[in-house]
């Protein structure tokens, strides 16, 4: 397969913020030809968020950089009637519609599924919002943090007593984003083509809590906070060294006895407290305190090799900079450099490595309308009709 398995699909990108935007950015790495509709004047509310206020008043604001690269972009104000009408030119081109408006919004202005499907049966029309097109909550605003804490995922995080914690990235929107790119890549696949695809971020954060989901569901465990413990085995969980933290796993008996043995603690293989594996998740919290009378001795870096040279898995806690420069991830090329107007800036490729290449955007995120000639011009514009529209406001 080539690197480029979405070469000639045109992706027609009306999100803002995240969800959608990462959705359709996945599909641009890899090589779909992603046009992002975008609200004349302003645009994409993520092109003036980001840590760098200097950036935001551009309209390139950090937040907007990290997922719009290998885009182009065109202006069109979907609430006016020309609008409609040149929109439903460009689905005719298309093969693939992404929106995250509020369920409701893209039928009351006239650009529902039904209505864009009878301009292009083989559309893929993917709504992405917080909680479904349909039931109780569809009308409620869904914000990465409000799906965190509907999806019960803040109660489950953090220390039973400092929960619920919020996870520390837009885990909702990321996660959605990445359901709708696999929602679209498999109606891709179907032939003939033509689908509605509703995506829902709290049902796609649900469904990758696989394991505490069927505890309640089957076994009737009520899903707690536990920190950093794990709690289907012990000694598994957050341990402390003589500098930073590291992550051990010894979820089987022989990881277990290595480890006890590596330590030199063979004393707590023999003590009752700690013989089987539910004596020791029994006991965890004695068990981490007799583990870090050792660890606390040595730095963590010197753990990490021992543990994992003798098949216990072991990990440092990385900070977000560290793990950036940390020479697995680096070695394997996640992080690009790209040329965006002149400036030379990291940016993250696509998570998949496909016939050993990876695919990094190629084309920097688009300044806004950048597109307008090139796209409306293809559909039969002249560049007088195109300089009218702009000085109306319709793109």
């Amino acid at each position: 397969m080539g690197i480029d398995p979405l070469s000639g699909i045109r992706v027609l990108d009306l999100t803002n913020v995240l969800a959608g935007p990462y959705c359709c950015y996945q599909l641009a790495l890899m090589g779909a030809e992603v046009i992002k509709v975008e609200r004349p004047g302003s645009g994409d509310l993520a092109r003036v968020l980001g840590a760098d206020p200097e950036r935001n008043k551009a309209g390139m604001g950090i937040s907007f950089l990290a997922q719009n690269a290998a885009k182009k972009s065109v202006t069109l104000d979907v609430k006016h009637e020309h609008g409609k009408v040149l929109l439903k030119k460009l689905v005719r081109t298309a093969d693939v519609l992404v929106e995250n408006f509020r369920p409701g919004v893209m039928d009351r202005l006239g650009l529902g599924f039904e209505i864009l499907k009878a301009e292009n049966p083989r559309l893929i029309y993917c709504a992405i919002s917080g909680f479904g097109q349909d039931g109780p909550r569809r009308d409620d605003p869904a914000y990465d943090q409000i799906v965190q804490g509907i999806s019960g995922v803040m109660s489950i995080t953090g220390a039973p007593d400092t929960a619920p914690y919020r996870v520390g990235y837009p885990l909702a929107d990321t996660v959605g984003g990445l359901t709708a790119a696999f929602a679209i890549s498999s109606a891709l696949n179907e032939t003939p083509r033509g689908a509605f695809l509703d995506v829902a971020m709290t049902e796609a954060v649900i469904s990758t809590m696989g394991w505490v989901v069927s505890n309640y569901l089957i076994g009737g465990v009520t899903p707690a906070a536990h920190g950093n413990e794990n709690t289907t085995s012990a000694p598994s969980g957050t341990f402390a060294t003589a500098d930073s933290p590291i992550n051990i796993a010894a979820n089987r008996e022989e990881q277990w006895q290595a480890l006890a043995r590596q330590l030199g603690r063979n004393d707590l293989l023999d003590d009752p407290a700690y013989t089987t594996r539910e004596d020791r998740k029994t006991n965890r919290h004695a068990l981490r305190a007799e583990l870090e009378h050792t660890l606390t001795t040595r730095p963590a870096k010197d753990w990490v090799r021992e543990l994992n040279d003798i098949g216990v898995p072991t990990g440092q806690v990385l900070t977000v900079a560290d793990a950036l420069d940390d020479p697995q991830l680096f070695g394997r090329g996640l992080i690009g450099t790209l040329d965006i107007h002149g400036e030379d800036l990291q940016l993250a490729g696509s998570p998949i490595v496909m016939d050993g290449a990876r695919k990094h955007p190629g084309t920097p995120p688009p300044e806004l309308g950048a597109d307008n000639s090139e796209i409306w011009s293809e559909l039969g514009l002249s560049q007088d009709e195109i300089d009218a529209l702009k000085k109306e406001g319709i793109i």
